[in-house]
């Protein structure tokens, strides 16, 4: 099979090769999948460039998000058949070297999941980091019908569909973004109120949506880089939950404050999380996808073998949406 590997940490153009490895065989509780499209997350280059950690195995196939056709079931699979449409996630993770910047991957059936026939593959590729942590920032800690949820970062590739799941999940939404361009993205996806955070006071915005009681739940971005304005806005007994947090990677946390509301930080990286919570997760996701048509944000899409110039999109930092590799072209 056609795919891209990286042997040493480093610039994606210096690393990357582009060639042929043998073809995996699906292994017991494993399928195989024919990949059409590899979705490129910010935490696929922090780990090709060795920003993230050191190279974990002497080969690594990049990217963890996938979609595409499965053409080989393992012993003791029953829930697939071949030619299943599936959308996947974790592919190189959690002692996984091979992702999905290839042709084909074989993996652990409950880390897959069914992909209607109506969303395109690329779409499929976008759901796998981005849906699934939005997913787990909104509901892990149960139902969120009838709260207010921030989600900062509302145009991003978790934040928007943070926005749309909050929604469906009956929940008003309040989005925070820094450009016109991205106010329009948190709007198209159904956020109640947008706060472009550069010009606009988010406390104050915030604050006056809520009738001065705060918000329930933050699905935050940035942690360390957004604590003292989203201390200010929180109610009693609410939670924040954290999935990035690259404003200030060592923050210091003022725990009285925390204290003083109830207010519980929940931090999260969606390899780690208990199966029981990844598989709902699953399961709801198929469910909003069923239930209406949604917004895929697809940033840009290129070649297998373009897969560097795929890294170096993501890098640039101004992406709205995921980032696509083609596998079959």
């Amino acid at each position: 099979m056609r795919a891209v590997w990286y042997e040493r940490t480093g610039a994606a153009a210096t690393v990357l090769t582009v060639g042929e490895m043998p073809t995996p065989d699906a292994g017991p509780g494993e399928v195989r999948v024919r990949l059409e499209a590899s979705g490129v997350n910010p935490a696929d280059v922090g780990r090709r460039s060795g920003s993230y950690r050191q190279m974990e195995f002497p080969r690594v196939v990049p990217n963890s998000d996938g979609a595409g056709v499965i053409d080989q079931i393992g012993e003791g699979v029953t829930r697939f058949s071949v030619g299943d449409r599936v959308w996947l996630f974790n592919g190189q993770r959690n002692g996984r070297a091979f992702g999905t910047a290839a042709e084909y991957i074989t993996i652990a059936d409950h880390l897959v999941t069914p992909l209607a026939d109506d969303v395109s593959f690329a779409a499929g590729a976008t759901l796998g980091i981005p849906g699934m942590t939005a997913w787990c920032a909104l509901f892990a800690d149960g139902p969120i019908t009838g709260q207010t949820v921030l989600v900062t970062g509302g145009a991003g590739a978790v934040g928007h569909y943070a926005v749309q799941l909050a929604k469906w999940g009956g929940a008003r939404v309040i989005a925070t973004v820094s450009s016109q361009v991205k106010e329009k993205q948190a709007q198209l996806a159904g956020a109640d109120m947008v706060v472009n955070y550069r010009t606009e006071d988010v406390v104050a915005k915030a604050m006056a949506f809520t009738e001065n009681r705060g918000v329930d739940r933050v699905v935050d971005v940035d942690f360390g880089g957004n604590l003292a304005t989203t201390l200010k806005l929180m109610a009693q007994n609410s939670t924040i939950a954290v999935y990035a947090t690259n404003g200030n990677r060592t923050p210091t946390v003022p725990v009285r404050e925390l204290m003083e509301k109830c207010i519980t930080v929940r931090s999260l990286v969606l390899f780690a999380l208990p199966p029981a919570l990844l598989a709902a997760a699953q399961q709801d996701i198929t469910k909003w996808l069923a239930a209406a048509p949604r917004i895929h944000n697809i940033a840009g899409q290129f070649a297998l073998a373009e897969t560097a110039q795929a890294h170096l999109a993501v890098e640039k930092g101004d992406k709205i949406g995921t980032v696509i590799v083609d596998c079959a072209r």
